[in-house]
């Protein structure tokens, strides 16, 4: 059985991690057998992240190589029906929630002062109070240097939410008023799409982006159509 190794609950959210999610909703779309390991430490992971999962004794990290090795595994159960034309697509949609509007959910947690309380609560709340303070400033320090680094960080934060804004635009427009990603079927795309949109639409108490996010109907539609077709939800209580 495999053993998929993700974060326990924080921030009203059973799974906190949109990454750690869409692999929870593949290998229930693919009905592999699987169970859920919490992991609060993400250095523990083989890449020092989570998710990762563990199949007779083989580790496996990051969610998209999980994907690709959930593939193989049921014959083509993620990819096999997908053209190329439809893969192209949807992985320009997995980068823009990826490589964008994640890092945006990120900051919106750990670097909003108003919001980090709950960071230390949710994260750090087993540790010492003293430890808990010094172990919540250094990561802290680390996300605001990484986030620099991406470059969105050296935006004002109105810049930022312009960002927000034109990113879940782009996948309201993709959607084109319809059900999925990629047109009349659900695919695997829709996993890292809607994992995504419901840590952002779900996330207690609301960020800055969390609010953004809540102002587009068509979005909380698409991402609570998903997660009840392949009965995985984002939030602590469905």
């Amino acid at each position: 059985m495999i053993e998929l190794y993700t974060f326990p609950e924080a921030f009203g959210l059973r799974n906190v991690s949109p990454f750690c999610l869409r692999v929870e909703m593949a290998l229930k779309y693919l009905d592999i057998p699987f169970e859920i390991t919490l992991e609060h430490n993400p250095g523990k992971g083989p890449k020092g992240k989570l998710p990762f999962i563990i199949e007779d004794g083989l580790i496996i990290a990051d969610s998209e190589i999980i994907y690709q090795h959930l593939d193989a595994k049921s014959n083509g159960g993620l990819f096999g029906g997908i053209n190329a034309v439809d893969r192209g697509r949807g992985y320009a949609f997995t980068r823009l929630v990826d490589d964008h509007l994640y890092w945006m959910m990120v900051a919106s947690r750990w670097l909003d002062d108003a919001w980090f309380d709950n960071v230390r609560k949710g994260f750090f709340e087993a540790f010492p109070p003293v430890l808990r303070s010094i172990i919540g400033t250094v990561a802290r320090s680390q996300v605001r240097k990484t986030y620099n680094l991406h470059g969105l960080g050296r935006h004002t934060i109105d810049e930022q939410r312009d960002f927000a804004r034109r990113d879940l635009q782009a996948i309201v427009d993709g959607l084109d008023g319809g059900r999925y990603i990629l047109g009349s079927q659900m695919t695997v795309f829709d996993f890292s799409v809607a994992s995504l949109l419901a840590g952002l639409i779900d996330n207690q108490p609301a960020t800055w982006i969390s609010e953004l996010a809540r102002e587009y109907p068509a979005l909380i539609e698409y991402a609570e159509g998903i997660q009840a077709e392949v009965g995985v939800y984002a939030r602590a209580h469905p």
